[in-house]
């Protein structure tokens, strides 16, 4: 069984492009259209028919991807696995809160990389974040004001 793309001429209209699967039976080849792509851009007609063909699709990853910010995660989600494994998530308090979140990112940022209030706040804002922990708990922005009205 093999896919490709063929080109099938219309007499009064555009060719029809069409990614198509073939397979034998005996002595007949079959075939069977997967998905028409005659709508689809020129450019990723070509890139899906080089893919089919075992050709390189970008020429460099660098080509294709821009890494434009990549945070620390690892530690952050095993402090935090640990934490909730060990049921202390559920001692901070038994109803999700914000309150309740902030309360364990303030542990395992201290566990992490320990620092003042307004240091961790900082860290956990996803402007000036430095690990993933603020998006895993879904905090958002978090200020000074909110870390400290969290320890009352």
């Amino acid at each position: 069984m093999a896919l490709s793309v063929d080109v099938i001429p219309n007499r009064s209209s555009p060719p029809a492009i069409l990614l198509r699967e073939a397979w034998r039976e005996g002595k007949r080849i079959r075939r069977r259209t997967v998905a028409n792509l005659s709508k689809m851009p020129p450019a990723l007609v070509d890139a899906i028919r080089a893919a089919l063909d075992g050709g390189v699709v970008f020429p460099s990853l660098d080509a294709a991807v821009a890494i434009r910010r990549s945070r620390p995660h690892g530690h952050v989600a095993a402090v935090l696995g640990t934490l909730r494994a060990l049921g202390l998530v559920r001692v901070l308090g038994r109803k999700a809160g914000r309150m309740r979140d902030l309360a364990v990112a303030a542990i395992v940022a201290r566990v992490v990389d320990p620092a003042s209030k307004l240091a961790t706040a900082r860290a956990l804002d996803p402007e000036t974040a430095s690990t993933s922990l603020g998006t895993l708990l879904g905090l958002g922005p978090v200020t000074g004001n909110e870390m400290l009205d969290m320890l009352d």
